[in-house]
């Protein structure tokens, strides 16, 4: 692995503090293997997604010498032996019936209500009287505001009426449905009229129920990744960037994550060089995470947080957090291929690990590529995923 990309690190990483110490909970004694588990509210997964969640399951099981136990059977296994890798964040109430009250017990997080997994959290009301879920948190809110792009969240259709015309006085809008991911289920509006035209196309149930984020429209946009992540004891914090591509239905969607992963912590993060517009990522995605002590029971091993940056209608510079992904996501494979790399080398303190999926006409994926699905998905088409581990910067005694 080339070291010379990272070299400037060198001594700041020598000086720096033991890996992750702060954020390390000891393993359960009684694991002993890693389950994929589908959680009661989980969304429906595409045939490669689901591939992928197993290939995440099974890298942990390698990393922490337990044994792959496949997909998670009530009738077959005990919760309690089990290292969980769930398709979704967990709701408390189902993690507890697992017997789950640790982030060293899955790959993923655990919240207290179902709104709490998705992008609604990201955005204030628009007023105090606003229709509201349930738990709903307003310090979660105020406590993000200056860590994200100007927007909110509503619950009901002429709230969102009301929240677009504030913001479409300062230019295009994006409308965001809290459930789509990837780059799914989000339009931008220009005028009331296109507003009206949108929201005749979605039910007034799944609004009252789900929300709708309404947010300030970025162009020449770049989607970082900044995240923390831990199994067991071992952890590591990273920062990097998304591309976007094409998919075979024509549609602009995730294509991958190209991650500069530390040992350790986001302390030791922080603690890398890295250029301004990154570090401001790192400092809004970590005002973000803090923030999540507002949700009681909310707990995480997987911290992962794509940050917008780009120009508004404007041409203002603007950085924002968009949105968290708390269960396995698109930049799992990366995550874990680090951590093993760290695993199997104590001297490495930083590399580059790259997730990639590509969509169209399979072409060989690169020497060193580790596939996790080449192949025909039912519904998505030809598709290559696959993942990379490159430059490392180790430790000089």
């Amino acid at each position: 692995m080339d070291s010379i990309a990272f070299s400037p690190l060198l001594e700041r990483v020598r000086r720096s503090r033991p890996a992750a110490t702060r954020q390390i909970v000891s393993h359960p004694q009684a694991i002993t293997a890693v389950a994929v588990y589908f959680s009661r509210a989980g969304a429906p997964m595409y045939a490669h997604e689901k591939v992928t969640l197993s290939a995440v399951a099974e890298s942990i099981a390698r990393l922490s010498s337990y044994q792959y136990a496949g997909v998670f059977d009530a009738n077959k296994h005990s919760t309690g032996e089990l290292f969980l890798v769930p398709d979704d964040t967990l709701m408390l109430d189902e993690a507890r019936s697992l017997g789950i009250h640790s982030p060293c017990q899955l790959y993923g997080a655990v919240v207290p209500y179902p709104f709490a997994k998705t992008k609604v959290i990201t955005h204030r009301l628009i007023n105090t009287d606003a229709a509201r879920p349930s738990g709903w948190s307003a310090t979660f809110a105020e406590n993000v505001c200056n860590a994200v792009l100007p927007g909110y969240t509503v619950f009901e259709v002429e709230g969102a009426r009301t929240a677009a015309m504030r913001l479409l006085s300062r230019g295009p809008v994006r409308i965001k449905e809290p459930l789509g991911d990837g780059g799914h289920g989000q339009t931008v509006v220009r005028t009331i009229a296109e507003l009206n035209a949108l929201l005749e196309r979605l039910a007034t149930e799944k609004i009252a129920s789900h929300g709708l984020v309404l947010e300030a429209n970025l162009r020449r946009v770049t989607t970082r990744s900044v995240g923390c992540t831990m199994v067991g004891d071992r952890a590591i914090a990273y920062h990097g960037t998304q591309r976007s591509v094409t998919n075979n239905h024509g549609l602009s969607v995730y294509g991958g994550s190209h991650l500069i992963c530390v040992r350790g912590g986001w302390a030791e993060l922080e603690d890398l060089p890295m250029d301004p517009q990154a570090r401001l990522a790192v400092a809004q995605a970590r005002t973000y995470d803090r923030s999540t002590a507002s949700f009681p029971g909310f707990l995480a091993s997987r911290r992962n947080y794509d940050v917008g940056q780009g120009l508004d209608a404007r041409g203002h510079w603007r950085s924002g957090v968009l949105e968290a992904s708390w269960r396995s996501g698109g930049a799992s494979t990366a995550e874990l291929a680090a951590l093993t790399a760290f695993a199997r080398d104590s001297a490495l303190q930083v590399v580059k690990a790259t997730s990639v999926k590509r969509f169209g006409r399979l072409r060989n994926p690169p020497p060193g590529a580790v596939i996790h699905f080449e192949g025909d998905d039912p519904e998505e088409g030809p598709l290559l995923r696959y993942t990379m581990v490159t430059r490392a910067l180790r430790h000089v005694a």
